[in-house]
Order: structure tokens, then C-alpha cells, then sequence
């Protein structure tokens, strides 16, 4: 089947997340007429092509190359190319190094034309049960714990549903930090997605970081949402010091600092750190 030929410019390619079904008819046509497909890894794009019956030419723009392949890129849209830029799963430019590229092609004038498709943040959004009217997509999290919790304090009052994005051997722990920094809110973790294994565990954070501490990191891509903050305002530090200052009256600074975080919300560390000033004071 022959496609028409594509205008000149920078397609931009959601291609599917797992099940190779989920691409649409225009993706496909743009993918059979383009002059050059650029894919993150070629073997892993090259399955997907095989399976639509698609042979076009492709190549490799990745974080490891970027730098060295963008300016022959942009070379080849001088000269009047179509050109398709796919992820190996997803929406390009959703946690991959495409922004670059479609940046560059905007300020040297050539067009960029979004062909949509297939998200992990949305699917994992749509079946997670949770407020879906405004939401916030965060992507990855510092790996280490304590850059992890100072990001989700920084993250903690937006009132939007939170979606992250997670690799197995971190989830428990990051699920744990999760639950310590944004208080009592009810999630999902999404798993696997559209594949034959998909799962969509729903809980409260705590009980999400208890589940998988206890079964093991799970495999395959994860994508964690979190519900917004509650409608409760936010305490000013009278509020919060008189909330210390009601605990300690029959708890220990440590047990007073665990309960007043998990009523609260705000980081352990912080409340045992106004609590033991306070209770020098005394």
C-alpha cells in the first residue's frame, strides 16, 4: 500500500506501550511514508514495524547520541525530509531526549506535527479511580531517599492527582517516602500496562509500601498515581507547634513526632526537630 507523500517536516510518533495493537491508522501511515524513522533503540521499533508490515529507514537517536545525530537531523529537514521521531514505548518526548530535537527543528523554522496516540501517565490516570479533572506529571523521582523526599515536599500541596513514574527495585521504598512526605492519601500502582501481565494494585500509600517491602520489587514498567492533598487547610505554625505541645503532654518526642506526621502529612524529621525545641524550652 502506497502512502501518500508526507510535507516536510518533524513527526513527532506515539507508538504503543505494550500491546503493539494500540497505534492508530495515521501513526502507521506516517511511520510506511517517512523518510527516515528515529527510534531509541532500532531493534525494539524494528518489532513494532515488522508486526504492521512497515520497512522504512531507521536509525538511532538516543541520550548517548543525541548531541552527535541532532545536527545531520536537522540537516536532512533543510532538504525537505519527513521525518518520524518515536520512543520505544509511548508518547515521544514523555521522559526521552526528544525535546532537544523538536526544539532545535522549531528554531530553524521547520514544522512539527504531533501524531498522538498511546501514554502510560494517562492509561495508569484513566484506571487508577482517582481524581482525573487536574493532575500533575512528575516522571521519575531522585533516586536516593532523601533528594526523593525533598522533591515530594516541594510537590506535597499541589492539588492535582500526582502521577510518577517507577522502576521495581525502588517502588517499595519509594511508595514509603511517598507515604511519610504526602500524608495519608489513597494511590495506585499501575503495572505493566496493556501487556499480558497487567496489574493495578489500588491502597492507601502506606499499605501500597507494605505490600511490595512484603512480595518483592515487582517487574515491568510501573507507573505510580497518587491522590491530591484533602480538602483540610494547610496548618500554620501556631497550629502545628500547639499540636506538638498537645502530644508530648502524654507521648515521647518520638511518638509524638510519628503521630503528628502521619495526621498531618509533613516530613518526620521536621516535626521531631520543632518538637525537640520545644521541648527544651520547657
Amino acid at each position: 500500500m502506497q502512502s501518500p507523500r508526507l510535507a516536510p517536516g518533524l513527526y513527532v510518533v506515539a507508538t504503543p506501550i505494550g500491546n503493539l495493537r494500540d497505534i492508530t491508522l495515521r501513526a502507521l501511515e506516517v511511520l510506511r511514508a517517512a523518510d527516515l524513522v528515529l527510534c531509541e533503540d532500532t531493534r525494539v521499533t524494528h518489532k513494532l514495524l515488522e508486526r504492521h508490515q512497515l520497512s522504512p529507514k531507521l536509525a538511532a537517536y538516543h541520550d548517548h547520541n543525541a548531541a552527535s545525530v541532532r545536527p545531520r537531523v536537522l540537516a536532512e529537514l533543510a532538504k525537505g525530509s519527513a521525518i518520524a521521531l518515536v520512543s520505544d514505548a509511548g508518547t515521544p518526548l514523555v521522559s526521552d531526549p526528544g525535546f532537544k530535537l523538536v526544539e532545535a527543528a522549531i528554531e530553524a523554522g521547520h514544522r512539527v506535527f504531533p501524531i498522538p496516540g498511546a501514554s502510560a501517565a494517562l492509561a495508569a490516570l484513566v484506571a487508577a479511580g482517582l481524581p482525573s479533572d487536574r493532575f500533575f506529571f512528575e516522571g521519575f523521582l531522585p533516586p536516593k531517599s532523601g533528594a526523593r523526599k525533598a522533591r515530594l515536599s516541594e510537590l506535597r500541596a499541589i492539588p492535582a492527582t500526582m502521577i510518577y513514574y517507577e522502576s521495581g527495585p525502588r517502588l517499595a521504598e519509594s511508595l514509603s517516602d511517598m507515604a511519610a512526605t504526602l500524608g495519608a492519601r489513597d494511590a495506585a500502582v499501575c503495572r505493566e500496562l496493556t501487556k499480558a501481565f497487567e496489574e493495578i494494585r489500588r491502597g492507601t500509600l502506606s499499605d501500597l509500601a507494605a505490600h511490595y517491602e512484603e512480595a518483592g520489587a515487582p517487574k515491568g514498567e510501573i507507573v505510580v498515581v497518587v491522590a491530591p492533598p484533602g480538602e483540610t487547610p494547610l496548618l500554620d505554625e501556631e497550629d502545628i507547634e500547639q499540636k506538638i505541645k498537645m502530644a508530648l503532654k502524654t507521648l515521647s518526642l518520638k511518638d509524638a513526632s510519628a503521630a503528628i506526621a502521619a495526621e498531618t502529612g509533613l516530613p518526620r524529621k521536621e516535626i521531631y526537630a520543632r518538637a525537640l525545641a520545644l521541648a527544651g524550652k520547657k
